[in-house]
């Protein structure tokens, strides 16, 4: 969503600073010259430790490019490939997702090993913010949909959210009901959100 023109001019430009960004559908045509790069010439720069969680087992795998003559998108330096690689151990099932992105820095100022902590570091955010809201909220499903009450909705989210966490809870859906049929507990969390609940997340 935040792969924009606008907002590389904005960060680079104008704040004078650097972005790395995930590349996805909803930008077509900058995707697609991505992904049309000779990948299969380019070697592994880095590969993240074998990472076991979740029921599963992932290996991600990154190669970058000097966006030598750019790629049509402003500031762009590098450009990114990350394959990460599944294994649900339960199943046995694997699958492959590639994953593209950009970035504003060169290579000798963002190295892959850098890029890979980034990125973890965003997917980090994704699984701690979006799979909740996602989820635990449903918010794909939300009719709120004009002006800037979607805006709202979700930074009303996103405070609920992180005023569990402060709280202590680790389960965001239990945490939720407990307060909403405890007007105590919902008092506390807007009060003093530091002190741990009663509940059992």
């Amino acid at each position: 969503m935040h792969t924009q023109t606008a907002t590389a001019k904005l960060i680079c430009g104008a704040l004078r600073s650097h972005y790395l960004m995930i590349v996805k559908s909803n930008q077509p045509k900058l995707l697609a010259r991505i992904t049309a790069l000779p990948w299969q010439q380019i070697p592994v720069t880095h590969t993240d430790p074998t990472e076991r969680a979740h029921g599963r087992v992932e290996i991600r795998r990154i190669k970058t490019l000097t966006a030598a003559r750019g790629i049509g998108f402003p500031y762009a330096k590098q450009i990114v490939q990350v394959t990460r690689e599944r294994l649900v151990t339960a199943t046995g099932v694997r699958t492959t997702e590639v994953v593209y992105a950009v970035c504003s820095l060169p290579f000798d100022q963002a190295r892959p090993a850098a890029i890979a902590a980034w990125l973890r570091g965003h997917w980090g955010i994704e699984n701690a913010i979006h799979w909740v809201r996602d989820v635990t909220f449903d918010e794909d499903r939300s009719s709120v949909r004009t002006g800037t009450a979607p805006q709202a909705m979700a930074t009303l989210r996103n405070t609920a959210i992180n005023l569990h966490r402060l709280a202590g809870a680790t389960n965001i859906a239990e945490a939720c009901r407990t307060a909403a049929l405890t007007t105590a507990s919902a008092l506390t969390l807007l009060e003093n959100p530091q002190t741990p609940s009663s509940q059992a997340c």
